[in-house]
């Protein structure tokens, strides 16, 4: 799965994304998530790695290493946490469309899905969004079509949920 700064700010993409786009393709590469912590008290927050072809809407994650991952580092929503997902969506088609349409798709539909779990439309708001996409291998050899739809703010971590924060 590949993941998209596009729609985030610039500082956003600086401060939840490492590199351009992260992907995850095989079991071959273990997530390289750094332990968790609150930042106000510097305790370890309990994160547990998860198949990033596993996940659902609702769950809470935090951010990745590296440029290709097939795991992602799950936590409670009610500890700080990067992203929430809040849409998920499947693509249809045998062949690989490529990753500038993949992308094309996945901003469109994350987009409009967007303001209804927020409660404003994208441009009223301070959160930004991104998504894991399919790479070409994960399409191909792994069936891979799921686009999942994550939500952040530019601004640091979030504890709880973002759906109907309305900001």
């Amino acid at each position: 799965m590949a993941i998209s700064p596009s729609r985030l700010s610039l500082a956003a993409a600086a401060l939840l994304i490492a590199g351009l786009s992260l992907t995850g393709c095989t079991a071959l590469f273990p997530s390289s998530a750094p332990p968790a912590t609150d930042s106000s008290t510097g305790e370890e927050i309990e994160q547990t790695d998860t198949d990033v072809f596993a996940l659902s809407v609702g769950q809470c994650l935090n951010d990745t290493d590296g440029t290709e991952v097939s795991e992602v580092p799950l936590v409670d929503c009610a500890d700080e946490h990067d992203f929430e997902v809040y849409s998920d969506f499947e693509l249809t088609g045998d062949e690989f469309p490529g990753t500038d349409e993949i992308n094309t798709q996945a901003d469109a539909e994350c987009l409009t899905a967007f303001e209804s779990f927020v409660g404003i439309s994208y441009d009223d708001s301070a959160l930004g969004y991104t998504y894991f996409t399919p790479t070409e291998g994960s399409w191909t050899d792994g069936d891979d079509r799921l686009v999942s739809c994550l939500i952040g703010d530019p601004n640091g971590k979030v504890s709880g949920t973002l759906k109907g924060a309305a900001k």
